[in-house]
This record gives structure tokens, sequence and C-alpha cells, in this order.
């Protein structure tokens, strides 16, 4: 499939990384209440948090994943739920095990491969609809890439757009921790799992074994020492070298085989140059690679349509392209 041009091109004042990723955050949107909350029990004992937006008629449903510590509320899905309820879809968003403020109930959480809840979810929405597509933004795309690729998809999946994917985790990870502009992105992940880690030890006795002494938490420093201290272990993983390469969707994008969107900036600055697989794309007839020049990490702003970012309509665009 011929890498895609792309029509995206924001006011020059917007056209620096830093400024895409960082404003959608910061401008006042209101949305409305989510329509239902539903909590899925999953099969080891754990449960996650669901939101919708229904139709009244038969709809084909977008199960939304959002990025590293993130959740249902966050901007870009809210937005995304709007736009896509609006042009007559139904809309399932979902918070990963102890995002949202609500903790779950093992002592593992989520993390950036975790498929074995997503596939949970999209069994569970099979069940009342019979077309779905994955929209997933930053982690939340690498989980909706690898999810489709390292095994046939469901049935019922009929499209995936993965928005800003690290699909190669590693270079992501040396991206946030190495690059000196990316402190602020670093620093904000890390105050947030590292205090969603403390608060779970008190509940559990082993874990509060991995925080402390000479490697405990309090030594943290990176997202890469997060994961070789914490990540790794608490999900099965021999060090962080070895999730980085088990949880990326790069190595399986080659068997991906439903119309897939990967729409990654160029100027991400979260990104690096493995998750911009062109030749992967220039031989697949499924997976469509859109890199414009602009638009940050999930940023995209356009102001064309109010506060609506690009990739919202760019989403619509595909799926329509696709015939879902």
């Amino acid at each position: 499939m011929p890498l895609l041009s792309s029509d995206y091109h924001p006011p020059r004042w917007l056209n620096g990384g830093h400024v895409q990723t960082i404003l959608p955050s910061l401008l006042p949107q209101r949305f409305q209440p989510w329509q239902k909350s539903e909590r899925l029990e999953l099969a080891d004992g754990d449960f996650l948090e669901l939101r919708r937006w229904r139709h009244e008629s038969p709809s084909p449903l977008a199960v939304l994943s959002h990025g590293l510590e993130g959740s249902v509320q966050g901007v870009y899905i809210r937005s995304m739920t709007r736009t896509l309820h609006q042009a007559g879809w139904d809309v399932l968003a979902w918070n990963y095990r102890g995002c949202g403020g609500i903790e779950n109930r093992l002592i593992r959480f989520y993390h950036s491969g975790e498929t074995s809840d997503l596939r949970q979810i999209i069994e569970h929405a099979a069940k009342t609809h019979e077309r779905v597509a994955l929209i997933g933004f930053s982690l939340g795309a690498n989980l909706s890439l690898k999810c489709v690729g390292e095994a046939p998809a469901h049935p019922a999946v009929c499209a995936v757009i993965a928005i800003s994917a690290p699909a190669d985790l590693a270079s992501s990870a040396r991206m946030i921790d190495d690059v000196p502009g990316n402190r602020l992105y670093q620093q904000h992940f890390l105050s947030s799992l590292k205090a969603k880690v403390l608060r779970k030890a008190q509940r559990f006795p082993e874990l509060r074994v991995m925080l402390t002494g000479r490697d405990g938490i309090r030594a943290v420093r990176t997202l890469s020492e997060f994961d070789e201290r914490i990540t790794a272990p608490l999900h099965g993983f021999s060090n962080a070298a070895d999730y980085w390469a088990r949880a990326s969707s790069l190595p399986h994008l080659s068997n991906i085989t439903v119309p897939t969107l990967l729409l990654n900036a160029r100027n991400d600055p979260l990104l690096a140059t493995p998750s911009f697989p062109e030749e992967l794309a220039k031989n697949s007839a499924h997976l469509h690679l859109e890199a414009p020049d602009h638009g940050g990490h999930v940023g995209f702003l356009d102001f064309q349509n109010g506060l609506q970012p690009w990739h919202d309509r760019r989403a619509l665009e595909f799926f329509n392209q696709v015939g879902m």
C-alpha cells in the first residue's frame, strides 16, 4: 500500500511539536456526561471500567483506548466520542486497570502490550455490535495495532486507527528519557506512575519489597528505570528490554489483515524513526501509514472546526473509505 499523503496543515504559529502536544489539554472544552457506565469482570478476577454512548438504532461501534496514565475523561477521548456519535456511531471507551482514579483488585496494572484486556473488551462489544472499529491513542494505539497483528482479528473488527503510536517502545523510551526537551513529559508520567505504585503497595506487602532499598521506587529517575524495576517484573518480563521487545506492535504490523490507518506526525516529540514503518506499509495490503510533517503527539489542531482536532475528521474519512 503506498504511503498516504496528508492534507493536515496547521496554522504557521502551531507548527511546533511541543505546542501541538501540550495545547489541546490546556484549551477549555465542555463535554456531555457519559451516557452509560459499566464494569466488565475479567477472567482473572480483576475488572475494567467502561463508558458508552449509544444510539437506539443499530450502529457501528468504535472502541477507544487511551494513552499512558490517561482515562476515559481525556480530552482526545471525549472529542473523538462526540465526533463519532454525531456521525451516527456508538462509542465504548475504557479505563485500563488502575486508571481513571479507580484502583484495580490485583497487584498488576496495565502495560503497553496488554492485549488480553482489549480482547475481552472486543468480545464483550461483539455481543451487541456486528461491526467494531478500534481507535487507539499513543499507548492505546500500540495496543490496538498489536491486538490485530499478533493474532487474527476478531471477526467483528472491521478497521483500526492508531494515532501517535509508539510502535517501537524501546526507541520511544529513549526519546522520552534522553531528549532534554522531553523532560516535562517524563516527569509528568513518572509522577503519576510512582504515586500509583506507592498507593498500591499499601495493599500488597510483596510490592513494598520491590519499592524499598537502593533500587526502590524513590531512586527511579527515568521511565526506563521504572520499566526495569516495576513494569517488567510486575507483568512477567525479565527486564525493560524484554518488555519493550515483546510489547511493541512493530513486529506484528506485517500480519495485519484488516484496514488500518497508522497516523503519526513527523514532529511528534515522543516518536523515533522505527515508529514510522514506511517499508512495511509499502508492502502491506492493509496497513496505511500517514505521516504529516506536523501534529505533535495526539495534537493535530487546525481550528477549522473550532477545537475539534483534525484527526477526529480524518478518522471518519478513513472509515468511509473502507466502507464502515
